[in-house]
């Protein structure tokens, strides 16, 4: 169980700690998926717009600078060659898609290890209810200066769209406000410190000041399987009873010789 500081909306500090729940934060900070998703983000944020000119593109050199033979000099065809000043570039850049795609449980697994990574180094602050009447950037520095935040780069993740919150934030460089659930492992590991509303850890729960008892959710109790003997019996209990067909009458040996006999006589 991973615990982090619990402070209140007003920035001053309860007792106890707050257990973080396992769905998010089960201790464990796989590296090389955390590289792959940071260099993808940063993959993606590249325009790919950078181009250079090839000799194709240069006005001009249409026309030998002087005869191949006699002159003494190197032979050349076109003053826009990429050995002269002012000439083509050779295997210069040209627009591209940097563009790469990551599949959703590697996401997941990066943004799970970057919040254990901030959980780990105590670098993870939840925080009361944060609700502010009006957008008030001086209310939030005087917040993130109570939880000794000051010149740092913060990363606030609201329980949902905050929009006071938001507007209070937008004037401070080194702050940024998301939703819990839009927080990418990019912007974890950018900020130097993470502050959590305690609404978004919805499966956390507050630990008194010297208890350290394991934090877990009440599990449903399991639903017992039938067995193989017992689902037969269900199935041919389910089935109806096939009615019974009514037997055809036999036929009488009395009624069958007097028709042999008069077949004899006719031939």
């Amino acid at each position: 169980m991973i615990e982090a500081p619990h402070y209140s909306a007003s920035g001053s500090k309860h007792k106890g700690t707050f257990a973080l729940p396992a769905e998010f934060f089960d201790g464990t900070v796989h590296e090389p998926v955390l590289h792959q998703a940071i260099k993808t983000h940063l993959a993606n944020q590249r325009q790919g717009t950078a181009k250079t000119k090839t000799r194709s593109f240069i006005s001009g050199g249409n026309q030998k600078p002087w005869r191949q033979k006699g002159t003494g000099r190197a032979r050349q065809g076109s003053i826009r060659s990429p050995l002269w000043r002012g000439g083509g570039t050779v295997f210069g850049p040209i627009p591209r898609d940097y563009r790469a795609e990551l599949p959703r449980k590697v996401r997941q697994l990066a943004r799970r290890s970057a919040l254990n990574a901030r959980a780990r180094e105590g670098s993870l602050l939840v925080v009361d209810a944060m609700q502010f009447e009006a957008p008030k950037t001086k209310q939030l520095a005087g917040l993130l200066d109570k939880l000794g935040l000051e010149g740092k780069k913060v990363l606030v993740l609201s329980h949902g769209l905050n929009r006071n919150l938001y507007l209070s934030c937008r004037n401070l460089p080194s702050a940024e406000v998301m939703s819990f659930t839009d927080a990418s492992a990019y912007d974890v590991l950018w900020s130097d410190a993470v502050v959590v509303e305690q609404a978004a850890l919805g499966g956390g729960e507050a630990v008194e000041a010297g208890t350290h008892a394991p934090v877990t959710r009440p599990k449903a109790a399991p639903k017992k399987k039938p067995a193989p003997a017992a689902k037969a019996t269900a199935a041919r209990a389910k089935k109806p009873a096939a009615a019974k067909k009514p037997a055809k009458p036999a036929a009488k040996k009395s009624q069958i010789k007097p028709a042999a006999k008069k077949k004899k006589k006719e031939s």
